[in-house]
């Protein structure tokens, strides 16, 4: 039986490929390791709780 924590963790990959940042509208990268979604045009990382993307602005983490 798979661990109910990992598979709430994964992402759906057809849902990274149509996601992009609500800014800019630029492709966002995956971030497996922070759960996060990169939008390198926007300068944000936005978070993944429980497996769903948060694309809310106010929510993402400014990048350097």
């Amino acid at each position: 039986m798979p661990d109910s924590k990992t598979s709430a963790e994964k992402v759906d990959p057809k849902l990274l490929e149509i996601l992009v940042c609500p800014l800019t509208k630029a492709t966002l990268e995956y971030d497996p390791v922070n759960q996060e979604l990169i939008s390198r045009s926007a300068k944000l990382a936005y978070p993944i709780r429980d497996g769903i993307p948060i694309m809310l602005a106010e929510e993402a983490r400014k990048l350097d």
